[in-house]
């Protein structure tokens, strides 16, 4: 048998690429990861890192004016965009450099330019060929845009993390969490922000209370949310464009960003030359263990397209690495896994929806509170808090948990630890509080919704 250039080829150094290709090396594999752009991938250098390094620079707006009502006087204020955006590019050319300092310390080669599979053990590389005994792919996803006349005229999430001038007034199109995100960056730094969306109200897929909940507060803040309405078509308008809107509406507008979806990034790779199977949507189909129809071929994250989040990505290349390299059948487990929203205010939730939960277990019992967070009060903020807890009411079981308000990522990491253990709501309740805080309302609410 031909021995190979290397045990495990990898093709994308993004979170799950660089762990999988990692922890093959410390486990005495040679390895070599190949990525055609920035070492650290979609989270680290064009999603999760850059944007809320972005949500952190705007909020301040909101801090200091709320500063005011806790006895500071403070003159002189200005912002500078173009220092924030340089700010950010620096810390993620630092991460860069960690991500390539990991890499190189544990013996991975990597490879620069766009990896494409010749055959089921053969990547192709700027006219190189490399072999390896198994091969995963971790190429991520990328932004997708819709066929609309003037599409060309748009940016993405990708070019809106590095414009260098802020625009007097932007159009977004989208109802998902980049889109809410987004909007609620650009707003907090005093654009003019209309927000487009083809749905009854943003986040689709996320509890309706959640939803609700985040609409009222960004109409309160200044987004102009038009819901049911679709861009029918887009033209330059000298140096702004013109957006005409569903019912021939037609917005003047300075910059227009499309987030109206992801796709999985597996054109070109060569799949059909190795026999890889991809779905209508062109995701790679793997099996529980990320195996693609190709038995030395896997498939990890966004390009499979299944629970599109950094730390998913990572546990399937841990399970990955387990399932393939060390004979240890590992499946990724899917069930609670938490996520969060930076939108302003901020999301987090875990488990199941009130809908889910109704299809799923039937009789439930819900509890809902609203309350003004006590930072507010001085501050003369009308932002107010929700929290939401979804019990099944058989077992008692906790099945859901959402919050929308300051802080909820960091109070809902730890409650999805209590999903996972499969707590219950008399465990909730007989939780102390810590007060004063947010987070005790979690598990002092006894009254439940009517």
């Amino acid at each position: 048998m031909t021995a190979h250039d290397f045990d495990l080829i990898t093709l994308g150094a993004g979170s799950g690429g660089v762990r999988a290709s990692r922890l093959a090396a410390q486990a005495g594999r040679r390895v070599a990861v190949v990525e055609e752009s920035r070492v650290g991938g979609t989270c680290v250098m064009r999603g999760c890192v850059p944007k809320k390094l972005l949500v952190y620079g705007a909020h301040f707006a909101e801090d200091l004016t709320d500063s005011f009502g806790y006895g500071w006087s403070i003159e002189g204020l200005d912002f500078d965009w173009a220092r924030l955006v340089a700010a950010k590019n620096a810390e993620l050319n630092r991460l860069e450099g960690v991500y390539n300092r990991i890499l190189r310390d544990n013996g991975v080669t990597v490879i620069e330019g766009r990896g494409r599979l010749a055959d089921a053990h053969t990547v192709m590389v700027a006219g190189e060929a490399y072999t390896a005994d198994t091969i995963l792919i971790a190429t991520g996803g990328r932004p997708s845009l819709p066929d609309v006349p003037g599409i060309e005229h748009v940016v993405t999430s990708n070019e809106a993390l590095d414009l260098m001038q802020l625009p007097e007034r932007m159009v977004i199109v989208g109802g998902g969490y980049i889109a809410v995100e987004f909007a609620g960056i650009f707003n907090a730094l005093g654009v003019k922000v209309i927000q487009v969306l083809r749905g009854d109200t943003v986040l689709r897929g996320f509890d309706q209370d959640v939803r609700a909940a985040l609409a009222e507060e960004m109409v309160k803040k200044g987004v102009d949310l038009r819901c049911e309405t679709v861009v029918r078509s887009i033209e330059r308008a000298g140096r702004s464009y013109s957006v005409r809107l569903s019912g021939d509406e037609t917005i003047e507008t300075d910059l227009i960003l499309y987030a109206t979806g992801r796709s999985p990034n597996s054109a070109g790779l060569g799949l059909e030359s190795a026999g890889v199977a991809v779905d209508a949507n062109g995701a790679i189909v793997v099996d529980e263990y990320s195996r693609t129809s190709v038995e030395h071929i896997w498939a990890v994250g966004d390009v499979t397209d299944r629970v599109n989040l950094t730390p998913v990505a990572i546990g399937e290349a841990m399970a990955f690495v387990k399932t393939a390299l060390q004979g240890l059948p590992t499946a990724m487990a899917y069930d609670n896994i938490p996520s969060a929203v930076f939108s302003q205010p901020p999301i987090g939730t875990v488990g199941l929806t009130e809908a889910e939960a109704r299809q799923r277990h039937g009789c439930i019992d819900v509890y809902l509170s609203r309350f003004k967070p006590m930072r507010n009060i001085l501050a003369g903020r009308d932002e107010r808090t929700m929290m939401k807890l979804i019990v099944e009411r058989s077992s008692d079981r906790v099945l859901g948990v959402h919050m929308v308000g300051p802080d909820s990522p960091e109070i809902l990491q730890g409650f999805a630890v209590a999903l996972k253990c499969g707590a219950t709501k008399a465990q909730f309740d007989a939780t102390v509080g810590i007060h004063p805080s947010a987070a005790e309302e979690l598990v002092t609410m006894r009254d439940k919704r009517s």
